[in-house]
């Protein structure tokens, strides 16, 4: 049974890859062991504090602290009473969907009732050789999981087919979760496939806005709301949820100056995870964050104008915002968090329900 209190206006939350990226104040980075300690923290404080959704990101690498965000998540479920708990996101492609659909089957019953799947693509794609999948394959293996990850959702018996996994004759799906299904989103970075596909098939879409300017993401929403409708799926059931870099203090200045120096060390060395190596600056930083672009870095009130902003634009029942990276102190980042919950989210969901 769902024991999470609907409030009023959009749902407001946070989620973290669990990178282990070095503080360049002090140069040193935590330990595996801290970084988890420190997500299940915040996901206690989002919990306390009111916020409506913690989610946890998966990667298969050394700078990252979290490879099973559903184990993580079980254990957040302990800590914690209302908070709805998810991916952000899954990498659907080289995870099989019967393995998934029970994990996290299993987190609803332990957490009453509160388990979602956020299922993407994957930005990062070391978990194709490390699970025995053909990188070219990439879209197909995706689509067919997807869908088996949907018929797993609806029955506890299943038939099945198809090209990339053994056939199911009359499988039992066991266990069944505490909800009626499993809330199911598909993440979309920036391509209308992904979300004409979330639109087809009647997922929710978690639209990741990393900066820029939001009206580029319209055409996006658009094409999913257009895709779910002429699928058949009711408007009501085509949700959008925003995700965003997000850091939050008392006034515009000081949350861009304490902010810069991680959000550059951030993008340094994920740019080197992946072949380039560019260093963000200071001006570059200040247009990045300026008031008319999707990167969330400001006073309550920019913040509140920001996310209210999108929602004129994009009429979205979610925003999640990534506030722990780069090696950023768990101290600024549970401030962050108190926040967001406290001073951002009663002005969005009161401006949002009207």
């Amino acid at each position: 049974m769902q024991i999470t209190e609907k409030k009023p206006g959009i749902e407001i939350g946070i989620y973290t890859l669990g990178d282990l990226g070095p503080d360049p104040q002090t140069g040193k980075t935590i330990s595996i062991q801290q970084r988890l300690q420190e997500v299940l923290a915040a996901g206690k404080l989002a919990d306390e504090a009111g916020l409506d959704i913690f989610g946890v990101g998966e990667h298969h690498r050394l700078d990252y602290a979290v490879s099973s965000p559903a184990v993580t998540l079980a254990a957040v479920a302990q800590h914690t009473k209302q908070i709805k708990l998810t991916s952000a996101t899954t990498v659907l492609s080289t995870i099989d969907p019967v393995r998934l659909f029970e994990d996290f089957a299993t987190l609803d019953l332990l957490s009453n009732g509160r388990a979602e799947i956020i299922a993407g693509r994957g930005a990062f794609v070391e978990s194709f050789p490390l699970f025995g999948y053909d990188l070219n394959d990439y879209n197909e293996l995706f689509e067919e999981n997807m869908q088996l990850l949907q018929q797993l959702n609806a029955s506890e018996i299943v038939n099945w087919q198809g090209t990339f996994r053994s056939s199911l004759q009359n499988a039992m799906i066991a266990p069944r979760p505490a909800q009626e299904k499993l809330p199911l989103w598909i993440g979309v970075g920036g391509t209308p496939e992904s979300a004409a596909r979330a639109g087809r098939l009647g997922t929710g879409m978690a639209l990741a806005i990393l900066g820029g300017d939001p009206k580029r993401f319209k055409p996006l929403v658009d094409l999913y709301r257009q895709a779910g409708l002429e699928a058949g799926h009711a408007n009501d059931a085509l949700k959008v949820a925003v995700t965003g870099h997000t850091f939050i203090a008392k006034t515009s200045q000081q949350a861009k100056d304490e902010f810069y120096p991680y959000y550059a060390g951030y993008w340094e060395y994920v740019n080197k995870q992946r072949g380039m190596g560019t260093k963000i600056s200071v001006s570059d930083f200040e247009r990045m964050a300026s008031p008319e672009t999707g990167l969330f870095v400001g006073s309550p009130q920019q913040i509140i104008e920001k996310i209210l902003q999108q929602h004129e634009l994009f009429g979205h029942q979610r925003f999640m915002a990534q506030m722990d990276i780069g090696g950023l102190p768990f101290s600024k980042v549970a401030e962050g968090i108190e926040m967001l919950a406290t001073e951002v989210a009663p002005v969005v969901r009161r401006e949002t329900a009207k």
